[in-house]
């Protein structure tokens, strides 16, 4: 039985307002209670995780975040090797290409007259507005892209987003996607036509005839291998949906490959939700309950923090700026590759 003075064995850290680094403010949140407690462990772990060698870090990325002016941070993560495995919506990975070309979101409101906002062609994202005509050549890049691939062939996710890295960076179109092409990051997309992506694929299909084709097969499959060569593997999940599970289930099928014997759960885990547990859906769902599945160890080093994304990932990524200098020792996944 735990006795008193045990359970009594942490003060709450009092906070006091003095000038400081982002990083020291996180590190005396940590200490605290509450979301503000998370917020700060959140950061503690990540950079645990950077610091750690033989261990891949995967990142599962929901939502429309690039429109929200954080794609320059998924971004660094990438250059830094802060992450290693990028699994993502569609919607981040093309909608950052908007202002890559030159173009820009802009403020708006939520409160707006969206009939009004339609017969001007303004997209609306919550507080967040696009000039649809200026959407439409970021679908129209991905158009001219598709256009140059050999329908005789079918594609991962990953394939076709390396290209497309590829056809980017030759252009300087400083993306998330030619970022990862260019240090080697491979992406992952299980949801990719939800997004610009769809749009541009299915004219190129129904103008020109071309059918680009699609294997997700070919990432599961791939997604398992990179857990099946690393030591170690740890995640961090910004939303949940769709990228959370593909991730988590890359654990199953690494340990299913083995006939079942050994459980293979990722050892870091940290997540940014503000999706609730009680809804039963996976956005929400605990990094415990994950444990029942063997997805997440038992002992592994976690944390969930409920609150927006927006509001939290600056700060952590601005503390890691801090406190990390060097990723120790990332994974060479020059192999996912080669082929």
């Amino acid at each position: 039985m735990v006795s008193k003075k045990e359970v009594l064995s942490k003060p709450v850290s009092t906070i006091e307002v003095r000038k400081k680094s982002v990083s020291a403010l996180l590190e005396e949140m940590s200490q605290t209670g509450f979301q503000g407690k998370k917020l700060g462990e959140i950061a503690d772990i990540w950079g645990q995780m950077v610091r750690q060698r033989d261990l891949t870090v995967f990142l599962g990325l929901t939502g429309s975040l690039s429109t929200t002016g954080q794609w320059k941070i998924i971004r660094w993560l990438i250059e830094k090797r802060y992450i290693d495995v990028l699994v993502s919506t569609g919607a981040n990975i093309s909608e950052d290409i908007l202002e890559a070309l030159g173009y820009h979101y802009y403020q708006g409101t939520w409160l707006a007259d969206d009939e009004a906002l339609l017969k001007m062609k303004v997209d609306r994202f919550y507080d967040v507005y696009a000039d649809e005509m200026q959407y439409r050549k970021l679908e129209n890049t991905i158009y001219k892209f598709a256009g140059t691939l050999d329908d005789r062939l079918v594609y991962s996710t990953r394939e076709f987003l390396y290209l497309f890295g590829e056809f980017l960076s030759k252009k300087g179109i400083d993306s998330i996607v030619a970022a990862a092409y260019e240090r080697k990051v491979p992406i992952y997309s299980p949801g990719l036509i939800d997004s610009g992506y769809g749009v541009a694929l299915s004219l190129l299909k129904r103008q020109k005839g071309k059918l680009i084709r699609l294997d997700q097969t070919k990432d599961m499959d791939e997604l398992a291998q990179i857990a099946e060569r690393t030591k170690k593997t740890g995640v961090v999940y910004l939303g949940g949906g769709v990228p959370k599970d593909t991730i988590q289930l890359s654990t199953i099928i690494k340990s299913l490959a083995v006939g079942g014997k050994e459980e293979t759960p990722h050892e870091y885990a940290i997540q940014i939700t503000a999706d609730s547990p009680q809804w039963g859906g996976l956005s929400g769902c605990t990094l415990e309950e994950a444990i029942s599945w063997g997805k997440i160890s038992s002992r592994a080093k976690k944390a969930t923090l409920y609150a927006d994304i927006t509001l939290a990932l600056p700060l952590v990524a601005h503390a890691l700026n801090e406190i990390v200098e060097e990723r120790a020792s990332p994974p060479d996944l020059g192999w996912v590759f080669e082929n």
